[in-house]
């Protein structure tokens, strides 16, 4: 298996005690830097509002199976709860599209620490993604 980083985040979060649980939670904007051989997949993009950012939490540990989710007293295992610590530590994070500059995506409601790896975004299309 290969993933190929795309680009990369740019936050006002440098370390995990200032990041929000949830992206949602924080108007705080985000730059979302495309690298120059994946700019032309980004045409079309303005037409949507919202996207799913696929990034890579790369000071998760990846030896964690079992975690205690905020509020609760148990652990719990990982594929049951949103923890970044995962064998996998791909994060999924819905964000609202503010506006492109060239290679630059401004948006809100990122979660992600400064300088996180950028695997991925799709449109967020609210007949396929909300149930």
């Amino acid at each position: 298996m290969k993933l190929n980083q795309i680009g990369v985040i740019k936050s006002p979060y440098k370390n995990i005690i200032n990041t929000p649980r949830q992206g949602r939670y924080s108007d705080e904007l985000s730059e979302i830097i495309i690298y120059d051989e994946y700019v032309d997949g980004l045409d079309s993009l303005e037409n949507h509002k919202h996207l799913i950012v696929l990034y890579w939490l790369d000071k998760a540990d990846r030896n964690t199976l079992k975690a205690i989710p905020p509020g609760a007293k148990e652990e719990k295992g990982v594929f049951s709860i949103r923890s970044p610590s995962r064998p996998n530590p791909i994060a999924l994070c819905l964000v609202e599209l503010i506006k492109i500059e060239e290679n630059i995506l401004k948006v809100k409601w990122l979660d992600a620490l400064d300088g996180s790896p950028l695997l991925d975004i799709k449109p967020y299309i609210a007949d396929l993604d909300c149930i």
